[in-house]
């Protein structure tokens, strides 16, 4: 086998249909499209959400609710999975650059610390926000709590 012998397998590769090259490509006159029409002429394009006259999926379900463009998401991390990130890599304090080198949440985002489960370890904990118990537990632990 040689590089100026490779070839792609037989049936892999088909020609285009060349429309609109006179008569006796078969394919002229009306190149395909039929007679008259809109969808005939230059410049036809079916419009966005168009479902052929019915009527379309946005129209027929009322609109609900809103986005709050000014909404702060948080990642919420419990004290339960705070005590687990704490034995796993040994760590005395836990900021968010910490929690992204490991993987546990991405660098844009912002943590919360939220109360559901128990906290042993003395531990310092720089995040965005926690909530009030949270807070008393991580403290009560010996530890200290500071708001990036």
């Amino acid at each position: 086998m040689k590089l100026h012998t490779i070839k792609p397998a037989k049936g892999a590769v088909q020609s285009r249909k060349r429309i609109a090259r006179g008569q006796g490509s078969g394919k002229g006159g009306t190149s395909t499209k039929g007679h008259k029409g809109d969808k005939s002429r230059a410049g036809h394009k079916d419009k966005r959400g168009f479902e052929g006259g019915q009527m379309p999926l946005q129209r027929v379900f009322p609109k609900r609710g809103f986005k709050n463009i000014n909404r702060v998401e948080y990642v919420p991390i419990n004290l339960t999975r705070l005590q687990a990130i704490v034995d796993k890599h040994g760590l005395d304090a836990v900021t968010p650059e910490i929690l992204a080198d490991h993987n546990i949440i991405k660098r844009s985002d912002r943590v919360k610390i939220l109360a559901f489960g128990t906290l042993t370890s003395k531990v310092t904990v720089k995040v965005h926000a926690t909530s009030e118990k949270a807070k008393a537990a991580i403290e009560g632990a010996g530890g200290s709590v500071e708001l990036v």
